[in-house]
């Protein structure tokens, strides 16, 4: 069976972003947002990456428009919100789908191996990548970068 090192994404920049070259890190993968109410989360996601990034985990933000329509802006404009906004400074992919039938592949590969818990419900749903690539995890957007739950599951991951 694939893992997440079979997937690659592109980056918000254009250029290819191959989850193999993430071998070796865990990867927490959300979709995000900039006008959601949720948007905030991006702060505890930066706290998430600069805390473990020593460690070896990668925070990749997927800005996706399918929930409401609240990520209409361009790449440039995605990435320039992001770096102002709250001074992001993880990968962020190009808009990608990730529900329904134009999903990117890595979004049906994860619903494979996690189940419906791996289905976005909306933005800032996040599924944990272990260092091996293997799906080890998914947290409903509600569940905030620094919740427990969340730092327990990085914390093992990266044990």
């Amino acid at each position: 069976m694939a893992n997440a090192h079979d997937f690659a994404f592109t980056a918000i920049d254009g250029a290819p972003l191959p989850l193999a070259d993430l071998k070796g890190k865990a990867v927490l993968v959300v979709n995000t947002a900039s006008r959601c109410g949720l948007t905030p989360q991006y702060e505890g996601l930066e706290a998430l990456h600069a805390r473990y990034r020593d460690q070896g985990l990668v925070v990749l933000g997927v800005p996706c428009n399918q929930f409401a329509g609240q990520e209409p802006g361009s790449e440039a404009e995605i990435a320039q919100f992001c770096a102002t906004r709250f001074a992001v400074d993880f990968p962020l992919t190009a808009k990608t789908e990730v529900k329904d039938a134009g999903r990117h592949p890595f979004y049906a590969w994860a619903e494979g191996a996690l189940g419906e818990d791996a289905i976005p419900v909306w933005n800032f749903h996040k599924i944990l990548i272990g260092r091996d690539g293997e799906a080890l995890a998914a947290f409903n957007p509600r569940v905030e970068p620094l919740d427990a739950s969340l730092v327990s599951a990085i914390e093992a991951a990266l044990a």
